[in-house]
């Protein structure tokens, strides 16, 4: 817990000189405020009032408990940055004491709204966030504020940052370009990126390419049943040189494509092929285990935050406040995940409400 605060009192401070709280303390009470289902500045600050004399024997509090408005001026003020590295240095520290270091595996990137986040009258741009996922722990590696709601340029930013080798980096077919495969390959990484119809040329090739192959392509398929609906998956995978047109994707090996077909409980069926650029010739069925590894993206981060940290509701919206604070949320989710008891997240976070033994427990991690 020390080692935590130490990374916090190295985030600089941009409040003038002579502000009475330490940025260090305030930042481990929204942390820990959060941990225990607080969902904005002033649910933090009752719960630092409700628990200061615990408090204090972790962190200095010499005025007092910092007021809602503190916190709030703080995130608005707190360069986004700043924050971000202490994120990575706290992910760093919990790596060591878990396991590997560095992710492996399947790491997904996906965009997330802050839908409520948004200045008056443009509700039309809220605040987009884009995430680093690794899918193998069920972590957050790193996030970036997509700058006018660039997910591409953000994306790219904050790949450079990350150490990659040897894991497989998927994304939506937005990110289906040269820069991306560069970047990812730059990285000592392989890709595996949806295709669509944005890249016209290549997704065009690709399907000209599985129409003549035909069914004398091997194959692998899967199904699937539950909540009143039976899935059908079907994979395969060619050579890139079997594309008619040259790749415009650098480093691009193979394509493969996914045909599902979906039947409802009223026995409605529907079916759609999805094709996916890959970096390296993966099996039909490794194809259908990495594209089973990105939707934990969705899954188990956009819905965890939005579900329980009730994220898309958050109507913080002032300066740098929502990524600020968006930060605190992925951290906190990050320190729940990584304690192994066998309960739900949700479990957890109550555990952490009403036991300061299991509050403490939660950073037995971070050494």
């Amino acid at each position: 817990m020390q080692s935590l605060i130490e990374i916090f009192r190295e985030v600089r401070d941009p409040r003038d000189p002579n502000a009475q709280h330490d940025l260090g303390a305030i930042l481990f009470l929204a942390l820990a405020a959060t941990l225990c289902g607080a969902k904005s500045c002033v649910q933090i600050a009752e719960f630092a009032e409700a628990r200061e004399d615990a408090l204090r024997e972790i962190v200095d509090l010499p005025h007092g408990v910092p007021s809602h408005d503190t916190f709030s001026r703080v995130f608005r003020l707190l360069d986004p940055g700043e924050l971000e590295r202490a994120f990575a240095a706290c992910m760093a520290r919990v790596r060591q004491e878990l396991g590997p270091a560095a992710p492996a595996g399947v790491v997904a990137v996906d965009g997330k709204s802050l839908r409520r986040a948004y200045d008056k009258g443009r509700a039309c741009l809220p605040p987009l966030m884009v995430s680093v996922w690794d899918s193998q722990a069920r972590m957050t590696l790193a996030q970036a504020r997509a700058p006018g709601g660039n997910e591409v340029a953000a994306t790219l930013a904050v790949l450079r940052g990350l150490v990659l080798k040897g894991c497989t980096v998927t994304a939506d077919a937005l990110h289906c370009h040269p820069a991306m495969a560069e970047a990812v390959l730059g990285a000592k990484a392989h890709y595996a990126l949806a295709l669509k119809a944005n890249n016209g040329p290549l997704h065009a090739a690709a399907e000209q390419a599985f129409a003549q192959v035909g069914a004398a392509v091997p194959s692998y398929s899967c199904e699937e049943r539950g909540h009143g609906r039976s899935e059908w998956r079907q994979a395969s995978v060619i050579p890139a040189t079997s594309l008619v047109r040259p790749a415009a994707l650098p480093g691009l090996k193979a394509v493969g494509r996914i045909v599902c077909r979906r039947t409802g409980a009223g026995g409605r069926t529907s079916e759609e092929a999805h094709y996916v650029a890959l970096s390296r010739r993966l099996t039909p069925a490794k194809v259908l285990e990495v594209k089973r590894a990105h939707w934990s993206i969705e899954n188990h981060l956009h819905w965890t935050l939005d579900v329980l940290f009730d994220e898309d509701d958050a109507r913080t919206r002032k300066n740098y406040a929502p990524e600020n604070l968006a930060v605190i949320r992925r951290l906190a989710q990050n320190i729940l995940r990584a304690h192994p008891l066998d309960r739900s997240m949700s479990l957890k976070m109550f555990r952490a409400m009403i036991s300061e033994e299991f509050f403490f427990e939660l950073f037995a991690y971070m050494r």
